[in-house]
């Protein structure tokens, strides 16, 4: 598996990786049996991982667009979905690897880059630890809901944030204590940060180009989501 380390500004790094969305599902193995709450979860995980790329991809005419409050938090539930499965991938991923090589840009040292690297890897297990527990508190209250006639959307919604976080913990902790990394210096990479600064037009065509010679078709459109608009 590759991953990228990729510069967002003077002091401020991600790791990316493209990989295909299938294998980012649970496995029969990750669940143990398949029955019960566990076996729950990860339904309403695949049905929301669906749900969100259905939303994503087709157009819907006006009439068929919904109104309401309920709607709106459906919508902005499955918005919300799209985002993390773009962000939790990488994560998710690596829990089933065992040997990852990372490229960094060349500019760093490669102590530097298994620094930040580490860093970044951390701040993810911690971060999806404590949001675990937060979100499994409130599928827990979200299950209140099924009085409601109807889908509950919220906990589908907190079913998939219970699932996604403690994927994305055990993906972090995979990357810190049992994957082995090869660390290879990587020349487009050093060439993302100054990209950044260029006037929109002249920064899409040169994100481009690097993107081609690193065969990521999606790195102009995490670049965007991810540094452009925190920028």
């Amino acid at each position: 598996m590759d991953v990228f380390l990729i510069p967002l500004g003077a002091d401020r790094y991600e790791l990316y990786c493209e990989a295909p969305a299938d294998e980012a599902e649970l496995d029969e193995a990750e669940s143990g049996s398949q029955s019960g709450f566990i076996a729950r979860l990860k339904l309403r995980f695949r049905e929301m991982l669906a749900a969100a790329e259905r939303d994503r991809t087709r157009p819907q005419s006006d009439a068929e667009v919904e109104t309401g409050w309920f709607a709106r938090i459906k919508a902005r539930s499955l918005a919300w979905v799209v985002d993390a499965i773009a962000e939790q991938r990488l994560l998710w991923h690596l829990r089933k690897e065992t040997e990852v090589r990372l490229f960094y840009p060349e500019d760093l040292s490669r102590a530097e880059a298994e620094r930040i690297s580490r860093q970044s890897l951390q701040r993810d297990a911690d971060r999806h630890r404590n949001w675990l527990i937060v979100d499994a508190l409130l599928l827990l209250i979200s299950g209140l809901l099924v009085l409601v006639p109807g889908p509950n959307i919220i906990g589908y919604y907190f079913a998939f944030r219970v699932v996604g976080h403690y994927l994305s913990w055990r993906g972090a902790k995979q990357g810190l204590h049992v994957i082995q990394w090869q660390y290879e210096p990587c020349e487009p990479l050093a060439e993302v940060r100054p990209a950044l600064t260029l006037a929109p037009v002249q920064r899409e065509r040169r994100l481009s180009d690097i993107a081609s010679r690193l065969r990521l078709d999606h790195l102009v459109t995490f670049l965007e989501r991810i540094a452009l608009r925190s920028a």
